[in-house]
């Protein structure tokens, strides 16, 4: 049997106009649908007008270890899993960091559907400089580990970007 593949797929960040062509048929296509949140992608694809004909599932931190293996073995069997998160890419401050790892580790195909990135959108309209920046995405919550952890950054030369 062929091996199949991991699709991390950018969704839309604000506008559902942002949703690539691919990203819709990737959604209609795909065996499987890891999805951040099953509730929020549903009402994405319904704003997108599509309809999955594959399983949607909700890896999360309780379940994530058992899930990891059940998607690799659909990839392992000729399937498609595609990984979504909420909005923008999974991975980045979202899930899909240990499904990617375990499979690199396992050496089986990983890709991407590239899309928006809140990320690249507030750099590039700051006016800040872009040549150089660093991408630190959440600070701590508590006040004390965030003023650490921003003083650690304090010298740092290159535009920083934070998520809130």
């Amino acid at each position: 049997m062929t091996t199949g593949r991991i699709v991390l797929a950018a969704t839309p960040i604000g506008d559902v106009e942002d949703a690539s062509p691919r990203l819709r048929r990737l959604i209609e296509t795909a065996e499987v649908i890891a999805a951040e949140d099953t509730r929020r992608f549903a009402g994405l694809t319904q704003r997108l007008g599509v309809r999955p004909q594959g399983r949607v599932l909700s890896p999360h931190e309780h379940n994530e270890s058992a899930r990891v293996a059940e998607l690799l073995d659909v990839v392992r069997g000729g399937g498609t899993v595609l990984v979504v998160s909420d909005a923008g890419m999974p991975t980045v401050s979202d899930p899909g960091f240990t499904l990617v790892r375990a499979a690199v580790e396992a050496g089986l195909p990983v890709t991407t559907a590239p899309g928006p990135s809140d990320v690249l959108a507030a750099l590039a309209v700051s006016g800040l400089a872009t040549d150089r920046f660093c991408f630190e995405g959440f600070l701590p919550r508590k006040p004390g580990d965030r003023a650490r952890a921003l003083a650690e950054l304090a010298r740092e030369r290159r535009t920083l970007v934070f998520f809130e």
